[in-house]
Order: structure tokens, then C-alpha cells, then sequence
């Protein structure tokens, strides 16, 4: 592998986590709207239906699980063929943790059909979580993209 390939594939994951993270505000919005849909009044609830908000936010989360998930696992791999090594830091450990974290709220899908109340609000309260360490990750993210920049 040529040593500019090599180095511009260290972007290829920054750049993909910040789209990601424009996807997953956007899933978020489709979500609220989808709430909105099923608690509003049967005038509202007609106007609201032609939006598919609930269908719409399943197939966006759908892609932001799958995305996330290869692109932590690109971004590792990536540090790992230039590097020969992992860096432990808390940007890989948050990033692990965020893993697991959309994963079980992706898996909570099938209770919040089955109509599971508490299984919609951990979902919710999981995907909170999830954007706030998203913030914080797109912080140190840029910090370690800006270290790599500057050593070439």
C-alpha cells in the first residue's frame, strides 16, 4: 500500500462518522415525528400517517446501526494497518461502548412493536445517550484526525 493511500485512509473514518452522525439527528427527528403520529388525535393522526415516519426512522436506524458498526470496525482497522497496533484510549473505549449501545436499542425493536412502553423509553433513553457520546466522540475524533494531519 502506497504511503498516500495509507495516510488519506485515516479520513475515511472521521468523514463517515460525521455523516453518520447527520443520519442519526436525522433518525432521531423521523422518530419523534413517528411518536407524534401514534399519540396524536384521530384528525391529526390522518395528515400524519402519509409522513411513514415509523418506517422511515426503522429503515434510517437500520442503516446507522450497519454504518456505525463497519465504520468503528474500518476506523480500527485502519489505525491497525498503519500503526500495527491499537491505541487504547477513550476515544476506541467509547467507541466500543457506543457499539453496544445502538446494538441494544436496535434489539429493543421487536418489544416496542409488540407495543412495550418501558422498552420504547430505554430505547429512547439509549439513543440519548448514544448522541451525547456522539458529540463528545466527534470532538476527540477531530482532535486525533488534527494530531494526524500535523505529523505528516
Amino acid at each position: 500500500m502506497s504511503d498516500a493511500l495509507a495516510f488519506n485512509l485515516n479520513f475515511l473514518h472521521p468523514l463517515l462518522m460525521w455523516v453518520l452522525f447527520i443520519l442519526s439527528v436525522y433518525a432521531m427527528l423521523l422518530g419523534v415525528k413517528a411518536k407524534k403520529t401514534r399519540t396524536a388525535t384521530p384528525e391529526e393522526r390522518k395528515d400524519l400517517v402519509k409522513g411513514k415516519f415509523a418506517q422511515r426512522h426503522y429503515r434510517y436506524g437500520s442503516l446507522v446501526l450497519s454504518l456505525m458498526i463497519l465504520g468503528s470496525l474500518g476506523g480500527m482497522a485502519v489505525t491497525y494497518v498503519n500503526n500495527h497496533k491499537l491505541f487504547v484510549s477513550p476515544h476506541l473505549l467509547v467507541g466500543l461502548a457506543m457499539m453496544a449501545v445502538i446494538s441494544i436499542a436496535a434489539a429493543l425493536s421487536p418489544l416496542m412493536q409488540q407495543g412495550s412502553i418501558i422498552a420504547r423509553k430505554v430505547h429512547v433513553g439509549l439513543n440519548m445517550g448514544l448522541m451525547t457520546l456522539f458529540l463528545w466522540q466527534a470532538f476527540s475524533g477531530m482532535q486525533i484526525a488534527n494530531k494526524i494531519w500535523n505529523s505528516r
